[in-house]
């Protein structure tokens, strides 16, 4: 039985030098970004609203897309920005797809209603600049915004849901609510009401859905529990899931397989759940 739930959700306090990875992500993002803007293959701080964090960058491969792959970053809802994740679109680019990565308003000045209207405008405007198939992967935070995208309460219109072919949430966190009893509820500002509302394991798919929750097997068990919830729910309502605990992994740094184009996640990422394998 869980009685600290602020432990339950420390995730730098049980890994080996975590306060080092911020600047590992900075400089492995800078250098991504130098590679891609001198192949005139990166487009950086296209707005798609009215608000100073409301732009992402768009890394496009070598030759036409064959899609649209979206990456939310985490950091809680409140840390963060597009800045520190852009060598984590090398493996789907090399791949032959277009990556996005927004950024978004961070809490307190945004309620996470505001964080998940905000991705599902990013997503909308890049979905116009980019054809084709549309995958979505984020990271925690970022795990919670994606599955958000395709519930059935998404914020995405009927035609670019349509789109989206296979989901992918990283170590994500689907049941807010026990959230409302942590100590960084002081800045995220949840109510009970918006937790329920913004919760995807307390919502239904938005059909037909493809999604894995994709978590590291040395997670903390809040994160793992919280990963496997989404696709034992989520499969009894219809959608096509499946839950992946990589092993060796802890939650910085099982993203870093996505800068991999041959790694088991980009594979994930880029096929869909068949109905042979859900």
């Amino acid at each position: 039985m869980i009685t600290d739930w602020d432990d339950a959700y420390a995730n730098g306090d049980y890994i080996a030098d975590a306060a080092t990875y911020p600047e590992l992500w900075a400089t492995q993002s800078a250098k991504f970004r130098d590679e891609l803007s001198g192949d005139n293959r990166a487009r950086l701080d296209i707005a798609y609203g009215n608000a100073p964090r409301e732009k992402y960058d768009l890394f496009l491969p070598t030759g036409t897309p064959k899609g649209l792959v979206v990456f939310v970053h985490g950091g809680y809802w409140k840390a963060f920005d597009k800045s520190s994740w852009s060598h984590l679109a090398n493996g789907a680019v090399t791949r032959g797809w277009a990556v996005c990565m927004p950024s978004y308003t961070l809490a307190p000045d945004a309620h996470l209603s505001d964080i998940t209207r905000q991705v599902g405008a990013a997503i909308t405007h890049a979905a116009d600049q980019i054809a084709g198939p549309i995958h979505i992967t984020g990271h925690s935070a970022g795990g919670h915004l994606v599955s958000r995208m395709v519930s059935h309460t998404s914020p995405l219109s009927s035609s670019v849901l349509a789109r989206i072919e296979n989901t992918v949430s990283i170590s994500g966190l689907h049941d807010l609510r026990p959230l409302l009893r942590t100590s960084m509820n002081d800045t995220l500002g949840l109510d009970a009401a918006e937790a329920e509302r913004e919760s995807a394991a307390l919502l239904k798919p938005a059909l037909p859905c493809s999604i894995t929750c994709w978590v590291g097997a040395d997670e903390r068990p809040e994160f793992v529990r919280q990963n496997d919830l989404l696709a034992n729910i989520w499969t009894g309502l219809g959608a096509r899931t499946r839950s992946v605990h990589a092993p060796d992994k802890h939650h910085f740094n099982v993203i870093a397989d996505l800068a991999d184009p041959d790694s088991d996640l980009v594979a994930c990422l880029l096929t869909p759940i068949s109905a042979e394998d859900a």
